[in-house]
């Protein structure tokens, strides 16, 4: 029986940011994946997603050429089996630095599908592929699956999730999104700019869920120009190969899609890794942790979508370091407040903090200050349409607790205003940071002393 400090199941952002802190602390470290190191995020999620939406905005910024002064003498074209083919080479390039990285740190990398079978004698027992492992410490990070919801009609059809839409080096004509979240206004975007007429469908009265509605609104308001078509506040009753059947406020009506992608969110992956054997305690829809990652058993941590709270790549990398940092007794705590949520269309969404919305519901006091971002004249430079916004929320002693902003790069400049939520910042203490000029972070600037 092999015995180590710490074993980690699942490789994806947090396992393997765990696997490099972990042994770099000195722990003798083992990371277990049974698929491809970087889970999701690199391999059917953040890096296939975001190499295909630059090339859909670098086709974008063809397409408007002619708004900056250059001409196309021959037109716009694309080759959709060369894009897909240079986003296997991404993934494959990234996933590769990452076992490399992993290695160097001295963490020993298993590519097997790994189970907890219980404990012995003080010891977390771990069964991969008939070999066992004995360790002090387990960090579980078995992430997340795609949600596919009884539907009727849908097992009859050739459906696509996010991973098929990223595999397809065939366009369909037409293109019909269930779920109009950051992954379906994402794929939305996309199919978009190479020409599909899509549609997305929403059940509630606006997209992007949880996120800024005013900066959701002015990004739902552009793709409709761009010819995106939505139906908001509808329910999917029934999916056919001709379309989507949906219902409105009563009344039934068809939305017709040569293909259909399924985008209406994830769920913790809880239960396949063997949570039970420890008595791990769940909490709705994941396991429960407390503000270090530790779940109900003294010695097992679990980061990224397991615990069903923040899914997303950046928080489960800091979830990670704040397991491991706990473990090492280095003094450390997640802090769910300052983590920057972003939508990366064309136009980028982003926000971080507070919103309007919680703030209303939860019956805080709060200002607002905002400004479009054509007040940044970096912004103006480089992008001839769009106005953008860029949001500050303030609480009654003039601290900051939330940004939205609407505008490229906004996916770049939202960590400044997070680092503001962070550490508290007040409007005056804002306003004393110095910006270089031109940036399209002087919007900041700008909106402080709106």
């Amino acid at each position: 029986m092999k015995k180590y400090d710490i074993a980690i199941i699942g490789g994806g952002p947090a396992g393997y940011t765990a696997a490099e802190r972990a042994a770099a602390g000195g722990l003798k470290t083992v990371l277990f994946e049974k698929k491809a190191i970087g889970g999701v995020c690199l391999n059917e999620g953040c890096i296939p997603t975001k190499t295909l939406l630059y090339t859909a905005k670098l086709l974008d910024n063809a397409k408007g050429a002619a708004k900056y002064g250059i001409s196309v003498p021959d037109g716009v074209g694309f080759e959709l089996e060369k894009i897909i083919s240079r986003k296997d080479k991404v993934v494959k390039k990234l996933t590769g630095g990452v076992k490399m990285t992993v290695k160097s740190y001295g963490a020993e990398l298993v590519e097997k599908e790994a189970v907890i079978i219980g404990e012995s004698n003080g010891n977390i027992q771990i069964s991969a592929d008939g070999e066992m492992y004995e360790v002090t410490y387990l960090l579980v990070c078995t992430g997340s699956d795609t949600v596919i919801p009884p539907i009727k009609g849908l097992s009859e059809i050739n459906y696509w999730t996010s991973k098929e839409a990223l595999e397809s080096t065939v366009l369909p004509k037409s293109l019909a999104i269930i779920g109009g979240g950051v992954i379906g206004m994402e794929f939305a975007s996309f199919f978009n700019s190479m020409g599909v007429k899509v549609s997305v469908i929403e059940m509630m009265p606006e997209i992007l869920g949880a996120m800024d509605k005013e900066t959701s609104a002015m990004l739902r308001a552009e793709y409709q120009k761009r010819g995106v078509g939505f139906y908001l506040n509808s329910k999917v009753t029934e999916v056919s190969h001709t379309g989507v059947t949906i219902e409105k406020e009563g009344t039934t009506s068809v939305v017709e899609a040569d293909k259909i992608l399924v985008s209406v969110g994830r769920k913790a992956n809880i239960n396949r890794v063997g949570l039970d054997k420890l008595h791990i305690e769940l909490l709705r829809n994941g396991v429960k942790v407390d503000e270090h990652l530790l779940t109900s058993h003294s010695r097992v941590y679990a980061c990224g979508d397991i615990t069903g709270y923040s899914m997303l790549a950046h928080t489960a990398i800091r979830e990670s370091e704040v397991a491991i940092n706990h473990i090492l007794g280095v003094e450390d705590w997640m802090n769910y407040e300052c983590v920057p949520g972003v939508v990366y269309t064309n136009p980028e969404l982003a926000g971080v903090g507070k919103t309007e919305e919680e703030l209303k519901a939860a019956g805080i006091s709060y200002h607002v200050q905002k400004l479009p971002m054509a007040y940044s004249g970096r912004f103006v430079a480089e992008n001839e349409t769009g106005n953008g916004l860029c949001k500050l929320i303030m609480d009654d002693n003039d601290r900051i607790i939330g940004c939205h902003l609407l505008g490229n790069p906004a996916s770049e400049i939202i960590i400044v205003a997070g680092i503001a939520v962070r550490y508290g910042y007040t409007v005056e203490e804002f306003q004393k940071t110095v910006f270089p000029h031109p940036t399209v972070g002087e919007i900041y600037h700008e909106t402080l002393f709106a």
